[in-house]
């Protein structure tokens, strides 16, 4: 597909002009009511905009992307031309969001049909659009195949062209609300396969699975939602296997899939798969031993497979399958489930509070958030979520823990200035902590993590030629060094000798 259409539109102001009134796809309008970007970085460029504040946007691969001045988003085109078709061909686009191929041909045809009665009372669609058509030289299409190339285009939204307020790093609601195929899906797609595989004897998938560790954690991954009674000597040949990995979760699936068929000879297997190294004896460790009877095994194997396992994927933990998405290189498919969570927290912070004690927040979800983003290399939203956790925090020591991260994920992402004020809040915390948990701080491995922190930032000061700003920061760390106990001052010795005379270079600079 090409952009012909939109090049005509830019050359002559006539077609312009009957684009923009009556189709509402309009050349001045390419300024949106807010700065966005796409979750995934990729270019993102202004083309058009309606009267009622949406823009049109351009995406690398020539995808159609359009927004709403109400915060939701959605590929409506694969190019330019294809999305001046059904601007043109259906000029009330915006109200059948909801329609889809399913419906059928009579469904559709009266909806747009009731829709295009509407317009006539105001507009001159029947002479502008054949006029337009044929000037842009745009199929002419039925009102059937205009709303499946829609209904197509939407369903590709997600993950690729997640849509983002470029300041506070939300997610802009989905333009339409088709049902899309749940994460697990995508996911565990490769470990079916793997799985089909496996069952059919190909030894060569055997060793290829049995050797990558992702495709074995997703091949056990697959066959703990599809068990069957024959994949046991299989399960044993991944179990094997899965020990080079130590103590992970596929293990002890693997371990339980395979006690849950209670033979008795297996023991010796899971004995020395516990006999790993010292978590797998942890984590393995209340597994019957050899000697013991299938009835024990199987005993084992249930109650295991209860608690963290079962049967429907749907209730696995979201956790499970956007570590699967990332260590698949399904990098945007983990993104977009990873904000799409972050955004849910933030609008409702109730999602937070402990089933056990209503009035505790539990931000573990938001640390882990935090990390996830930041392995996938996302810093700004790894730093959208710490700060959101430091802000929930309530004793002493999380409070300063919390904003040490924050600081460090600000450093990283270049806001330094931002990343001082949160060191600077961290200390008057050490001053007054308001509670007793931060009592030891300079004698363990908190008040070195600390110290170290603010001479890193010195030092990115200092090499952004902001030499006073280095210099306050440096006297900062000098100062917290000056009350570690000796080991931990020590610890830090060779980097506050670095540092001084990065920030000394700067002050000769000055």
């Amino acid at each position: 597909m090409t952009d012909h259409a939109l090049r005509l539109l830019r050359h002559h102001a006539h077609l312009a002009e009957l684009a923009a009134f009556p189709f509402d796809f309009d050349l001045d309008r390419a300024d949106h009511v807010e700065p966005v970007r796409l979750a995934s970085g990729g270019p993102l460029r202004p083309v058009a905009g309606d009267g009622a504040g949406g823009t049109y946007f351009v995406c690398a691969d020539g995808s159609v992307l359009y927004a709403d001045s109400e915060g939701s988003a959605g590929i409506i085109g694969s190019s330019v031309d294809e999305a001046l078709e059904i601007v043109i061909g259906l000029p009330g686009w915006r109200d059948h969001l909801d329609l889809s191929p399913a419906d059928g041909p009579e469904k559709i045809l009266a909806r747009v049909a009731e829709t295009e009665e509407e317009f006539r009372e105001d507009y001159g669609i029947d002479e502008a659009r054949p006029q337009l058509r044929a000037a842009l030289c745009l199929s002419e299409r039925s009102p059937v195949e205009l709303i499946g190339m829609l209904h197509t285009a939407l369903l590709r939204t997600e993950p690729d062209f997640l849509l983002l307020n470029a300041e506070e790093g939300c997610a802009y609601d989905l333009l339409d609300r088709h049902p899309r195929p749940p994460l697990w899906e995508p996911v565990l797609a490769q470990g079916r396969a793997d799985l089909a595989a496996l069952r059919a004897g190909d030894r060569t998938v055997w060793d290829a699975t049995a050797e990558d560790p992702v495709r074995r954690r997703l091949a056990l991954r697959a066959a703990q939602f599809d068990r069957a009674d024959g994949d046991l000597e299989l399960l044993r040949y991944l179990l094997r296997h899965e020990t080079r990995s130590s103590m992970t979760d596929e293990l002890r699936l693997a371990a339980v899939l395979v006690g849950l068929q209670g033979h008795p000879e297996d023991l010796s297997l899971l004995d020395e798969v516990r006999e790993t190294d010292f978590d797998t004896a942890c984590g393995l460790s209340e597994m019957p031993r050899p000697g013991a009877d299938g009835a024990a095994l199987r005993e084992w194997a249930l109650g295991l497979d209860e608690v963290f396992f079962g049967t429907d994927p749907s209730d696995e933990p979201s956790d499970t399958w956007t570590e699967l998405a990332a260590d698949q290189g399904l990098t945007e498919l983990a993104r977009t489930a990873l904000i799409r969570r972050l955004d849910a927290i933030e609008l409702d912070q109730g999602t937070l509070r402990r089933p056990d004690a209503p009035k505790t927040l539990d931000t573990s979800p938001l640390s882990s958030l935090a990390h996830d983003f930041e392995q996938l290399g996302d810093l700004p939203q790894a730093l959208r979520a710490q700060r959101l956790c430091a802000a929930l925090q309530d004793t002493a020591w999380d409070r300063v823990s919390a904003r040490l991260t924050q600081a460090r994920l600000e450093r990283e992402t270049g806001q330094l200035p931002q990343a001082g004020r949160t060191l600077t809040v961290l200390r008057e915390i050490l001053a007054a902590p308001g509670d007793d948990t931060l009592r030891h701080w300079q004698d363990v491995n908190l008040g070195r993590f600390i110290t170290k922190e603010h001479y890193a930032l010195a030092r990115d000061l200092a090499d952004a030629n902001l030499p006073e700003e280095a210099r306050a920061t440096l006297a900062a760390a000098e100062e917290i060094r000056g009350e570690l106990s000796g080991p931990a001052a020590t610890a830090v010795r060779e980097l506050a000798v670095e540092v001084a005379e990065r920030v000394g270079d700067a002050r000769d600079l000055d």
